[in-house]
C-alpha cells in the first residue's frame, strides 16, 4: 500500500475547517440546517442555497422554500415514495 503514496501525482486536499464554514453560513440558513432532517454538508448547503436565493431573486422566503422542497425530493428518493406537496412541513 505505501507505494501507491509515492505515485507522481500531486496529492490536494481540500481545506475543511467544519464550524468556521458553518458559522460564515447567513443566519436563516444555518437555522433552516438546524432542522433539516437530511444532514447536509456545509458546501452543498451553500450551493443550494447560492442557487435558491439567485432564483427567487433576493427572497429568503422563497429561497427556504426551494430548500424545502430540495430536501423533499432526496427523501423521497431514498424511500422510494412521490412527493407529495406538504408532506414534509417542518
Amino acid at each position: 500500500m505505501a507505494r501507491n503514496l509515492r505515485c507522481g501525482f500531486a496529492r490536494r486536499r481540500r481545506a475543511v475547517r467544519g464550524l468556521e464554514d458553518y458559522d460564515r453560513l447567513p443566519p436563516p440558513l444555518r437555522h433552516w440546517l438546524a432542522q433539516a432532517a437530511l444532514p447536509w454538508s456545509v458546501r452543498s448547503a451553500r450551493q443550494v442555497w447560492r442557487r435558491a436565493l439567485a432564483e427567487s431573486g433576493g427572497d429568503v422566503a422563497r429561497a427556504l422554500a426551494r430548500l424545502d422542497a430540495a430536501e423533499a425530493r432526496q427523501l423521497s428518493r431514498e424511500s422510494g415514495a412521490s412527493p407529495q406537496a406538504g408532506s414534509f412541513a417542518r
